[in-house]
């Protein structure tokens, strides 16, 4: 195992910045998602790693050694493609024992690691057969047996996931998440899926139009969005950004007039009389219709005819003011209150441009 460090690292494609100033250490062991809308740069950040693509600025290390002018095969590094891409014309074992038969490793060694990691994978009893055999599920755990098979120093995978059922997906995400932690291998992991990127990741990258807008644990990412595409893009639905102005000492969110403690009023004001406030659909709650206007609650109209009902919760739009809002309450089928409220002290705020003031 070893660490991934990427310098720089930026890909042109003629006029097209497909990745830019892109830098990252991967830890020993450590698993990082490289979350993205498609078009990104996440697949062009692991096709230069692997060596598929050539670097136009900027270095990779793998170990303390430079890897970014080796060949593919002289990196040290697997990769698990979206298309599985195995040979249809073999068997699993010899799928599986593919990558070492082409660099020449002996038959009964070939054969004793093709057993231990279908153990490890669970389709010993798979071998004998071809890939047209198989379930999505199966042949996704044939690509990983192939590549780990190698006991590569960095594993790399381009949303391997996405051609499963969402049952499936479930399973074999935590199946995937258990194996990496018991092999301690290296891992980066691409994905536009955002619970992907948040349940699996130590780390989570944000991604957008080949620049790094974030990198954090999971649980940070979400309670502290660097900016406003990163809020607009993790959580399901997506943080409400809504139009705030401070004048006068006074807060004003959506047409409301918030009070908020003297400490974050002078962080506010030393950003601009125009700002962006942000608040997650779940931090909304049912209001009674006799509950007064306090200034310490964003209080929304709920649109009842535009609800979606998840089993135990609904995803319901409303209005703060003049600007559409999601609310998720933790109401099942039935009737919706008519208002609803968040605390003020859970808006998060954002420069007119959308970087986050913290406070």
């Amino acid at each position: 195992m070893a660490e991934a460090r990427f310098t720089d690292v930026g890909k042109r494609f003629g006029d097209q910045e497909a990745l830019a100033g892109f830098s990252l250490t991967v830890g020993d062991g450590e698993l990082v998602t490289v979350l993205g809308p498609s078009g990104c740069g996440k697949s062009t950040l692991l096709r230069l790693t692997a060596g598929l693509e050539d670097l136009s600025s900027g270095t990779i290390t793998l170990g303390g050694r430079r890897v970014d002018r080796l060949s593919p095969q002289n990196r040290d590094v697997a990769m698990v493609f979206q298309s599985y891409a195995l040979y249809p014309h073999l068997s699993v074992a010899e799928n599986v024992a593919f990558p070492l038969r082409m660099r020449g490793v002996a038959a009964a060694e070939r054969a004793r690691r093709v057993r231990e990691v279908a153990e490890l994978l669970e389709i010993e009893g798979l071998l004998a057969r071809r890939p047209r055999a198989l379930s999505g599920g199966q042949r996704q755990r044939v690509a990983l047996a192939r590549a780990l098979v190698r006991k590569p120093a960095l594993f790399l995978l381009d949303e391997p996931l996405s051609n499963l059922d969402a049952r499936l997906r479930t399973s074999v995400r935590r199946h995937l998440k258990a194996l990496q932690r018991r092999l301690g291998v290296t891992t980066l992991y691409v994905t536009h899926d955002q619970t992907e990127a948040l349940t699996l990741g130590d780390r989570v990258v944000v991604l957008e139009r080949g620049r790094v807008q974030q990198v954090a644990t999971p649980e940070a990412l979400y309670a502290r969005p660097a900016n406003t595409f990163v809020a607009g893009f993790v959580g399901t639905p997506p943080m409400n950004l809504l139009p705030a102005t401070l004048a006068n000492g006074a807060l004003v969110v959506g047409g409301q007039r918030l009070a908020v403690p003297a400490a974050l009023r002078q962080r506010l004001a030393a950003a601009g009389p125009r700002l962006i406030a942000g608040m997650r659909p779940e931090a909304f709650a049912p209001l009674a219709d006799t509950a007064g206007d306090a200034e310490d609650v964003v209080r929304a109209e709920v649109l009842p005819d535009e609800a979606e009902h998840l089993g135990a919760e609904t995803v319901v739009a409303a209005r703060v003011g003049e600007t559409a809002v999601s609310v998720r309450l933790a109401i099942a089928a039935g009737a919706l209150p008519s208002r609803v409220g968040a605390p003020a002290a859970a808006l998060h705020f954002f420069t007119e441009d959308g970087n986050r003031i913290e406070h």
